[in-house]
C-alpha cells in the first residue's frame, strides 16, 4: 500500500518566531495546523495499511490451518496404512514359513519314493499271497496315493497364497508411497506458508511499531514528524507488497503462496488439488485433461489458471483477499 506523497514532499516545519506581530502569529499558528491535519491523515493511512496486513496475516493463518488439517488426515491414513502393512507383512512371513514346511514334505516324499519305488498294481496282484493280502496292500497303494495328492494340493495352495499376499503387500506399499508422497509435499507447503505467515507477521508488527512511533513522533516534535512518515510510508509500502511478486506463475503469486505454498498437493478435503487448488469441475470446465489438476504438468496447470483468471478474476481462490486487501 502506497501512501500519498503529502509528507515527502513536506519541508520542515519554521521555527516559531517570537514575535508580537498579531499577522505574523496568525500565519504561523495556520501553517502550524495545516501539517497537523495533513499529518492526522498520514496517521490514519498507517492505521489503514496495518489493519490491511491484519486481514492478509488472518486470511494465510486460515490457509495454513486447512492444509495442516489434511497433513494429519494424510498422516492418519499413512498410520492406518503401516499398521496394515505390519499385519500382511506378519502373514505373509507366516505363509512363506508354512510352503517351506510343506515344499520340505514334498521333497522327502519324493525321495522316499525314488529310494523306494512303489509296487504297482499288477505286481501287487500277481505277489499277493491271498485275497487278504491284496485287499490289504491295495488298500495301502490307496492310502499312499491319496497322501502324495493332498501333499501336492497344500504345496498349490501354500503357493497361491504366498502368492496373492504378496501382491496384496505390494498394493499397500504402493499406497504407502503414494500417502508418503502426499505428506511431503503438504509438508513443503506448510514450510512455505509458514514463512509467508511471518513475513506477514513481521509487516503487521512493523507497521504497529512504525505507527506507535509515528504517533509519539507527533506529541513530541513537529518539526521532525514530516521526515519521519516519509520514512514509515516507504516501510508500509514495502510491507504491504512483500510477497507480491516473484514465482512463475500464471496469476499473483501471493494468491499461489496462500493457496499451496507452491506445491503441487494432492486433493484437499474438498478435492482442490495441484499448485493452483483447483476444483475438478473447475479444472474441467475449463479445458483441463484428466480426472484432477495435481496429475497434470505445471505448464497445463499455469494454463488453465490463466483462464480462469480472465474468465473469472481473484474471486475463484479463497485466498484472492491477500492480493489489494487493506
Amino acid at each position: 500500500m502506497v501512501l500519498g506523497p503529502v509528507i515527502a514532499g513536506a519541508v520542515a516545519l519554521p521555527v516559531l518566531a517570537q514575535s508580537s506581530d498579531p499577522g505574523a502569529l496568525r500565519r504561523q499558528a495556520d501553517a502550524a495546523r495545516s501539517r497537523e491535519q495533513a499529518l492526522g491523515g498520514e496517521v490514519a493511512a498507517l492505521g489503514r495499511a496495518a489493519g490491511g496486513l491484519s486481514r492478509q496475516l488472518a486470511l494465510l493463518e486460515q490457509r495454513r490451518a486447512q492444509v495442516q488439517a489434511d497433513l494429519g488426515g494424510d498422516q492418519a491414513r499413512l498410520a492406518q496404512v503401516q499398521s496394515d502393512l505390519r499385519v500382511q507383512r506378519s502373514r505373509l512371513a507366516r505363509l512363506r514359513a508354512r510352503l517351506g514346511v510343506v515344499r520340505r514334505t514334498l521333497a522327502a516324499r519324493l525321495v522316499a519314493a525314488y529310494e523306494q519305488p512303489q509296487e504297482d498294481l499288477t505286481t501287487v496282484i500277481v505277489t499277493s499271497r491271498n485275497l487278504a493280502d491284496l485287499l490289504e496292500r491295495t488298500r495301502y497303494l490307496k492310502a499312499v496315493e491319496r497322501q502324495d495328492r493332498e501333499i501336492l494340493q497344500v504345496v498349490r495352495s501354500a503357493r497361491g497364497d504366498a502368492a496373492r499376499q504378496t501382491t496384496v503387500l505390494a498394493g499397500a506399499e504402493q499406497r504407502q508411497r503414494e500417502i508418503v508422497t502426499g505428506l511431503q509435499a503438504r509438508q513443503s507447503a506448510l514450510a512455505a506458508m509458514g514463512a509467508a505467515v511471518a513475513a506477514r507477521r513481521a509487516a503487521l508488527e512493523r507497521a504497529q511499531a512504525a505507527r506507535a512511533a509515528a504517533l509519539s513522533a507527533t506529541r513530541a516534535n513537529r518539526q521532525h514528524l514530516e521526515s519521519r512518515l516519509a520514512a514509515v510510508e516507504a516501510q508500509i509500502a514495502q510491507a504491504s507488497q512483500a510477497g507480491a511478486s516473484g514465482g512463475p506463475w500464471a496469476i499473483p503469486a501471493a494468491i499461489v503462496m496462500c493457496e499451496s505454498g507452491g506445491q503441487n498437493l494432492p486433493p484437499n478435503g474438498a478435492g482442490a488439488s495441484g499448485y493452483y487448488q483447483i476444483l475438478p469441475e473447475t479444472w474441467r470446465d475449463n479445458g483441463g485433461s484428466g480426472p484432477a489438476a495435481y496429475l497434470a504438468s505445471k505448464g497445463e496447470q499455469d494454463r488453465v489458471a490463466a483462464h480462469i483468471w480472465a474468465s473469472s478474476g481473484a474471486s475463484s481462490w479463497v485466498c484472492s483477499g491477500i492480493v489489494g486487501a487493506g
